[in-house]
């Protein structure tokens, strides 16, 4: 096989990174985004020269002027898209934010409409089913202390297509 031939058949997913933040209630923090009609945790696209990690890192001080460090990964979740391409999206754990950090947050205007600390089981009302799943299947991880692979928000074998 030449190697365009090879490039070709290779697969060429964009990536994306977010984090679960949680309070002292175990609610997880959502993001209204101005340009999406579902809500959405703190994250976005990795940048060319970027890891998903500091890619969640810097869309979190962008969205919402925050800097706290950000744990361990959760989980990686393949989702394939035939209108916008294939997707790998990192979810990383932001942990229990402080009232002194929660206080801080500053939404960025252009981007979010809203920021609210949402309980687990209301998560799935306010969000499109592959990332309710998703957000799921990173709690569930979180309390596990064990990152888990995932597509299209669920455990290979369960995945929906």
């Amino acid at each position: 096989m030449a190697a365009n031939e090879h490039e070709a058949k290779m697969a060429h997913p964009r990536m994306a990174a977010g984090a679960l933040f949680f309070d002292a209630d175990g609610r997880v923090l959502m993001v209204e985004p101005t340009y999406k009609d579902y809500w959405d945790i703190p994250g976005g696209y990795v940048e060319t020269g970027e890891s998903p990690l500091q890619a969640a890192a810097r869309e979190v001080r962008e969205e919402l002027g925050i800097t706290p460090s950000l744990g361990c990964l959760l989980a990686v979740d393949w989702a394939p898209n035939t209108t916008e391409g294939d997707k790998v999206l990192y979810l990383f754990d932001g942990g229990q934010l402080t009232s002194e950090v929660v206080e801080g947050i500053r939404p960025q205007a252009d981007e979010l409409k809203g920021v609210r600390f949402v309980p687990p089981h209301e998560i799935a009302d306010r969000t499109i089913p592959r990332l309710a799943r998703r957000i799921r299947a990173a709690i569930d991880a979180r309390a596990k202390s064990a990152p888990v692979y995932l597509e299209h928000g669920q455990a290979p074998g369960n995945a929906a297509a």
